[in-house]
């Protein structure tokens, strides 16, 4: 193989970062993502794998929830669950941050709810269901936050067609 193409899958491939190392000495199945403008390390897990490797990064003192979200990349696409966590203490001066995506088929999007590990997520995960439709499995009061409960289809998605008129009820 020529240098140039060597040097090239060489840039292509991600390196972990400590936690990434940490989570792999470890044996909790995930994916080093690409750090983002900032540097913080983005970790890929896939859905069934969530509640483990949360509860590892709990125990190993990630103990803020910054953010929780959805998002959608585009129609076609998977739809994301991505989880923002900090690692905060008393001596820290800058403290360690992490996020989590979780990559979610269109179709039938689903993830274990978090709310049980840290207690932030309870309103976010009802935004990204409410949202993207994103369904959070094992979340308490799983109903929609934003739009009226009888809304057909999530407004945030980027395949999202409007209604042709909106009825608004009990507006004074």
């Amino acid at each position: 193989m020529p240098e140039e193409e060597k040097e090239q899958e060489e840039q292509q491939i991600v390196r972990g970062g400590k936690i990434s190392a940490w989570l792999t000495e470890n044996g909790f199945e995930h994916e080093a993502m690409e750090p983002d403008s900032l540097g913080v390390e983005i970790v890929k897990v896939e859905p069934q794998y969530l509640l483990p490797l949360a509860t590892a990064l709990y125990a190993y003192g990630f103990n803020y929830l910054q953010c929780q979200c959805g998002y959608d990349p585009g129609p076609g696409q998977p739809l994301v669950s991505m989880y923002h966590l900090i690692k905060v203490s008393d001596d820290a001066d800058r403290p360690e941050e992490v996020r989590i995506k979780v990559f979610l088929p269109r179709e039938d999007p689903r993830v274990p709810s978090v709310y049980w590990i840290w207690k932030a997520a309870d309103f976010q995960e009802r935004e990204s269901y409410d949202m993207y439709g994103i369904i959070y499995e094992g979340h308490p009061n799983l109903k929609r936050i934003l739009m009226p409960e009888d809304w057909i289809g999530w407004p945030l998605r980027k395949d999202y067609i409007s209604p042709d008129f909106y009825e608004l009820q009990d507006a004074y």
